[in-house]
């Protein structure tokens, strides 16, 4: 019944469905790392310094989503996966958007809210059963909010396909074809909002019989598809037509693809011979190039694609291999890893972006909840001027412990003229120009 729906659907709007019309290049935001620099300095590192005109952040953080505010920046959010239970009732998804949303929309533009990363792959049944209901939710809670410039998705890691490698015959894998993809397709298409996939040539070499050169962009004989009768250069074109084939093999394949995460590592352990720089630089420089030519791939020809590259930053505290800690294009200190393109006129970033004129104390990235309400609590105690962060102040919202943390810190620090050892906080705290002042709450 979904499936012959999506078929008579598809062909009523197959002509009235434009796909994506401007190739858009976005990052993606980790923050897992205990040297990263504040996010206001992030957000005025992207808008001047580089091509990027859209961020994607894999919580909802608010110090990141006030930093982008005015920025004409675009924000995706992302749901934890553990959450996606708790959403499934609009009243539980109205409560999350009045603490995650609202406070933020529209000084900053939220353009995606992706429930859950990767859930199909983490195989949670208690999160995959309940990913559609709480989707459907969130998206009831915006509508009822009025907010219309929000869409609601969820990525995928690229294990969702059957074992076929030649891209026009992918298929959904049987076990989710019928239940899970056809009802959250047509939910995409219903809503317009993309559905986003995660695709990692890295990750697929040993399905490519680690044809290195095809996952790189470099030249190679190719991979000929003798159903299509399509030829393929790289393996960024085949991940993508596999994604359409699949969507198209149940009647969806006019539901826009977003890449929400692609990229290289430039460092890895002693046996990882593929995480290397000139490999990132292959990899990422291609890939912009890829993207803003607008050719599109051999099944999707001049269908121009909005892209994350993972990541902005390498993240030292990320578990896992030496590789997980070097996915970035950038060191803390702004300084680019390699030249993927990705920086404004091909300028060298300097070591800090530009001062506000004063300096701020705030929170370091890494801080957690406990040690910032012991923050408050100290400088609270010892002179800063709290007012504006108790109920009803300029600064009371949003309530969470870093927003709060943030003002309480950098009072303390200007009361005390502004000295290093004013900023300490036990090393959960550091000095940046930055402003992160927003609406009435002034720094």
């Amino acid at each position: 019944m979904t499936l012959s729906f999506c078929h008579l659907f598809l062909l009523l709007t197959t002509f009235l469905h434009l796909f994506s019309t401007t190739a858009a290049i976005g990052v993606n935001y980790g923050m897992i790392a205990d040297n990263l620099p504040s996010p206001p300095e992030v957000a005025n590192f992207i808008k001047t310094k580089t091509i990027f005109d859209s961020v994607k952040i894999f919580d909802s953080n608010p110090d990141v989503l006030r930093a982008f505010a005015n920025t004409n920046i675009s924000v995706s959010i992302t749901v934890a996966n553990g959450e996606i239970p708790s959403l499934t009732t609009v009243r539980a998804a109205r409560r999350w958007m009045n603490d995650h949303v609202l406070p933020f929309h529209q000084q900053t533009k939220i353009k995606y809210i992706s429930v859950g990363n990767e859930v199909l792959l983490l195989n949670n049944q208690d999160e995959i059963n309940n990913l559609l209901p709480a989707m459907k939710s969130l998206n009831r809670a915006l509508n009822k909010a009025g907010i219309q410039d929000i869409k609601v998705t969820t990525a995928h890691a690229l294990n969702i396909f059957n074992g076929i490698t030649l891209p026009s015959l992918a298929r959904f894998r049987n076990d989710y074809a019928k239940s899970f993809f056809a009802p959250l397709l047509l939910f995409l298409r219903k809503t317009k909002s993309p559905f986003m996939i995660n695709p990692y040539p890295y990750f697929e070499l040993n399905a490519m019989a680690n044809n290195l050169n095809l996952a790189l962009f470099k030249r190679n004989p190719g991979l000929f598809d003798k159903h299509s009768g399509k030829t393929y250069n790289n393996a960024f074109d085949v991940l993508l037509d596999k994604t359409f084939s699949a969507m198209s093999a149940i009647g969806c394949g006019d539901v826009d693809i977003v890449i929400g995460e692609t990229g290289w590592p430039s460092m890895g352990d002693g046996g990882n011979l593929v995480a290397t720089i000139d490999n990132a630089l292959s990899y990422n420089g291609n890939l912009v190039k890829e993207i803003v030519s607008g050719k599109g791939t051999p099944l999707m020809p001049n269908r121009r694609f909005e892209v994350y590259i993972f990541a902005l930053f390498n993240e030292n505290q990320k578990p896992g291999p030496l590789a997980e800690k070097n996915w970035g294009l950038f060191r803390p200190d702004f300084t680019p890893v390699y030249n993927a393109g990705v920086l404004r006129n091909g300028q060298i970033a300097p070591a800090t972006p530009a001062p506000s004129g004063k300096k701020l104390c705030v929170p370091k990235p890494g801080a957690t909840d406990s040690q910032l309400q012991s923050n408050i609590d100290y400088a609270c105690s010892h002179g800063a001027n709290c007012g504006p962060i108790q109920p009803g102040g300029p600064c009371a919202a949003p309530a969470t412990a870093r927003s709060r943390a943030t003002f309480a810190m950098n009072s303390y620090y200007q009361t005390n003229g502004q000295a290093d050892s004013a900023c300490d906080f036990s090393g959960t705290a550091q000095i940046t120009t930055i402003d992160p002042s927003y609406g009435n709450c002034h720094y």
